[in-house]
């Protein structure tokens, strides 16, 4: 296996991938930069106010000044940490929020990997960043990282399981777990989109995701007003940043995924629209998605924890397990 990946990987094909990989990184941050610039100006406009307006004209540059003082800013460790942990924890967090973007099919011939374990490797990778986060809030030596890492920890956990539940009728539905065959099986209009017949596992993934994701209502290991920024609180300067970027790569993620699995991917809503390319149908579902996870932010208030972990075990996990069984009755009685 390794000899013929290794004659099979020539130079060419190396410097393609990796100038892909730089097109695609750089594609990332700048939606990062402008993600979080829109979230303030969508959520200042549901709220009354006007959001950045003051740097660079619409205050169009005002998250790049941020990013930039960020950077700028003095690199901290405080003396009693874990030195090496402490550094290494926002790599593992941001790592595994760029690595899962590598199987998600954007078109038809717009992907990067097309494995025949797509969903397998999104799961496995994404969960590979709450060792990050519990590392950060640990190696600090500080209680309150340290109670926002173990918070984040239990949240992350909760919500992983139906999260990965809910997605098992969507694979069942299509009989694989290639992202690309999963999208060709929702081709020939909206209502052969998977969120009608799997409306359950839809509601549970959509549930499950904006926990994963710690975003409003349920962004509790970044409680400011209760745990003075939580597992990051002694991280400064680009080391914070790399936390911040993670999440965000991770609302990008989250957004592909489920345009992917339940939106019909790049397909029309009408047949009679497929002469819109491909791309910017999938670019319409994915920015309806952060929009509204936006919309969420600027709407609703932070639940508790109990109510935080007990909508994770007692609604969202039935649920899950429920959609499997009405689906395995459906395919039973109808047949796929």
């Amino acid at each position: 296996m390794a000899n013929w990946f290794l004659d099979a990987l020539t130079w060419k094909s190396f410097t393609i991938y990796f100038l892909l990989s730089v097109v695609l990184l750089l594609v990332i941050l700048g939606y990062v930069t402008y993600a979080i610039y829109f979230e303030r100006k969508v959520i200042g406009w549901m709220q009354s106010r006007h959001g950045p307006n003051r740097v660079g004209p619409l205050g169009l540059l005002q998250t790049v000044a941020d990013v930039a003082k960020l950077l700028m800013k003095e690199d901290t460790i405080p003396k009693k940490a874990e030195r090496q942990l402490f550094i290494l924890a926002p790599i593992i967090a941001f790592v595994p929020s760029f690595a899962v973007l590598a199987t998600i099919p954007y078109t038809q011939n717009i992907y990067f990997a097309d494995l025949n374990v797509g969903v397998l490797y999104y799961v496995a990778l994404s969960g590979i960043s709450t060792i990050g986060i519990i590392l950060g809030g640990w190696a600090s030596n500080n209680k309150y990282a340290l109670l926002g890492g173990m918070r984040s920890a239990a949240q992350m956990i909760s919500y992983e399981i139906p999260l990965v539940i809910s997605v098992v009728g969507v694979i069942m539905l299509s009989g694989s777990m290639q992202l690309t065959t999963i999208v060709e099986g929702q081709s020939g209009g909206f209502w052969h989109w998977n969120f009608l017949p799997q409306i359950i596992g839809f509601g549970v993934f959509v549930v499950a995701a904006v926990s994963e994701l710690n975003r409003t209502p349920f962004d509790l290991p970044e409680a400011e007003s209760e745990l003075v920024a939580g597992y990051h609180v002694e991280y400064s300067g680009f080391r914070f940043a790399f936390f911040m970027l993670a999440e965000y790569v991770y609302v990008f993620a989250i957004a592909s995924l489920t345009t992917v699995l339940f939106l019909g991917g790049w397909h029309a809503p009408f047949p009679f629209l497929d002469f819109v390319p491909g791309i910017i149908w999938f670019l319409l579902k994915f920015s309806f998605i952060v929009f509204f996870l936006f919309w969420l932010r600027a709407t609703f208030p932070r639940v508790r924890v109990d109510q935080l972990m007990g909508l994770g075990w007692k609604v969202l996990l039935p649920l899950a397990l429920l959609n499997i069984i009405i689906t395995a009755v459906f395919y039973e009685i109808f047949g796929r």
